[in-house]
């Protein structure tokens, strides 16, 4: 595996132990389902617990670094040009289910660009890292997105919203439009490992609306240094502050943003 910088080096001994912890959560939640609530405040706990952690730990190594959490709270840093960002549970509803697609990420953010990313699965222990210029990487083995190029052939991914989300109308219009013309549509719950999916070619492509730049700032490095391309569907934007995202390879991204944008 190639030599990581340090920053990436401070990631990883940030990120291990908060899977770890995650896991021995993710471990009870079958024993509370007798109640309705207890399963999502336990998680909730979980989550912020694990989010506290992994600030403590990168505090500690880089002080003058700012901090974005859990709803955008943000912790400015002496260094005004870095901050992290943190999703401690990505996939909430599926760990609370007991469903093991979810994810603990953290991306490095300098002067508005993302320039290194690690997003951990602790269920199935696959660490998803990419670091600017330097590739992404599933563990131990280089990866990058897939060579579909035909709509037909390619499996896609995106978010499902729940009822109550307003962007569930645009998303209905987007299934019935996009659906015919693909070889499939999945929607896992989890925005960070989708993109970090879309990298290592399991999925072809990804879109969705309605997201917060702290659930895809990792997934973003993690689809452009396996060799893809990521756009916002508004065009000439950036997805960080739209919420709107269509990644996928670089040959098929053509066919796949203009079938999303319905032009």
């Amino acid at each position: 595996m190639t030599q990581w910088s340090a920053n990436i080096n401070v990631m990883l001994k940030a990120i291990r132990p908060a899977g770890r912890a995650m896991m021995r959560d993710f471990n009870e939640v079958d024993k509370l389902q007798v109640s309705k609530k207890g399963p999502n405040d336990f998680a909730r706990r979980a989550d912020q617990r694990t989010e506290e952690t992994l600030q403590e730990i990168l505090r500690e190594a880089r002080p003058n670094y700012g901090f974005v959490g859990a709803g955008g709270r943000e912790t400015k840093g002496d260094d005004p040009t870095r901050r992290w960002i943190v999703r401690s549970l990505d996939g909430l509803e599926n760990f609370v289910h007991g469903l093991p697609h979810w994810s603990v990420s953290i991306a490095l953010e300098y002067k508005g660009e993302i320039v290194a990313a690690v997003v951990l699965s602790p269920v199935i222990e696959e660490l998803f890292l990419a670091e600017k210029g330097a590739g992404t990487w599933l563990n131990e083995a280089r990866v990058r997105v897939s060579g579909r190029t035909s709509l037909e052939q390619m499996v896609l991914g995106t978010g499902m919203p729940a009822g109550t989300s307003g962007n569930l109308p645009m998303h209905l219009k987007d299934l019935a439009r996009i659906s015919p013309s693909a070889g499939g549509i999945r929607g896992l719950g989890a925005v960070g490992l989708d993109l970090a999916y879309t990298a290592a070619g399991r999925y072809d492509g990804y879109w969705n609306r309605g997201l917060k730049y702290w659930e895809m700032a990792a997934g973003l490095l993690l689809v452009k240094e396996a060799g893809g391309l990521v756009q916002s569907i508004e065009a000439d934007a950036n997805p960080m502050h739209t919420g709107t995202i269509i990644a996928a390879n670089s040959e098929g991204h053509a066919k796949f943003a203009k079938l999303v944008r319905d032009i």
